[in-house]
């Protein structure tokens, strides 16, 4: 059994996450402290017993989701699980960090102060109600950037997540969005629903925040990591911190190329995924790419010990 280890992106955030997790494994409590320090506040106070539209501000929702990923991560170490135990890691959007500090090529610290950053650059490059996301459904990746491409109209409309073979988000002004979804209707999309987000991520409109995560990047260690990153903007794996770094900064304007990363994977080997962290979206989409592959989620400390069982042959 080949395995890849993939974390969740924005979407999956929801009140209560990982608090099992931390009342059931010290270490998993850790990574919730440590993250609380980095960032001077108490972010896992908002995680368990805040507002859900509080927390899915991107700002807060980035770093929150990396921190219940890597309490996943502290909770499998203590049930004598590392990273090893994957051949590739694997993050959609922000994952990518999170999947970079599980593999041990960026610190916990790093890893909240980058998506905090992340997130308020993200949120700052367009201003609020000019940009807007959709997801189209039942449209392949090539008819959906033909649509995109003909909703743009000297605006910025572009395909944004290659998420499966049949959902393609788009990302860009919003006039622009809303005319490929009714382009879309009419050349047969099952459905196109606007996506409640707070900015057009992955897309030219991004570039000031793209701008600000190559500073912030400058200042920070990232090592080789212990397993291969699969990377959004590559779709291939890599493991040079130099190049990891020149991609965390592509990816912020640049395409996800989820499904070809699970493409790539599966002809590398790969035979099952563990979704490490909130949600099950991820398992989902790697089913609708490759139905031979195995998926598990790990969010709860319930889930932990059986994954760990699996592996130990228990």
């Amino acid at each position: 059994m080949t395995r890849a280890f993939l974390f969740p992106g924005q979407g999956a955030q929801t009140i209560g996450m990982g608090r099992d997790l931390a009342e059931a494994y010290p270490a998993a409590r850790a990574v919730f402290d440590e993250v609380d320090a980095a960032l001077g506040e108490k972010l896992s106070a908002l995680i368990w017993e805040g507002d859900q539209d509080t927390l899915t501000l991107t700002r807060n929702a980035q770093p929150a989701l990396m921190a219940t990923s890597m309490a996943v991560m502290a909770a499998l170490k203590a049930e004598g699980v590392e990273v090893t135990a994957a051949a590739y890691v694997a993050g959609h959007s922000l994952g990518e960090y999170s999947a970079l500090a599980a593999a041990g090529a960026l610190s916990l610290g790093d890893a909240a102060r980058l998506l905090r950053l992340r997130g308020e650059a993200m949120q700052k490059a367009v201003p609020m109600g000019e940009g807007a996301m959709a997801a189209l459904l039942g449209l392949d990746f090539e008819a959906v950037s033909a649509i995109a491409a003909e909703a743009a109209e000297h605006q910025v409309c572009a395909a944004a997540n290659d998420n499966d073979p049949a959902q393609v988000v788009i990302s860009g002004h919003r006039a622009a969005v809303m005319r490929a979804v009714e382009i879309a209707k009419v050349q047969g999309a099952k459905r196109a629903v606007m996506l409640p987000v707070s900015a057009p991520f992955h897309c030219a409109l991004m570039e000031p925040a793209a701008d600000a995560m190559a500073e912030a990047l400058s200042h920070v260690d990232i090592a080789e990591p212990k397993v291969p990153l699969v990377g959004n903007v590559t779709a291939h794996a890599e493991s040079d911190p130099m190049l990891i770094v020149n991609h965390l900064v592509d990816q912020v304007t640049g395409r996800v190329r989820w499904r070809e990363s699970v493409q790539w994977m599966v002809a590398h080997g790969v035979t099952e995924t563990w979704e490490i962290g909130a949600g099950k979206a991820l398992s989902g989409m790697v089913k609708r790419i490759e139905r031979s592959v195995e998926t598990r989620g790990l969010a709860t400390a319930d889930e932990v010990r059986a994954a760990a069982a699996a592996v130990h042959g228990a």
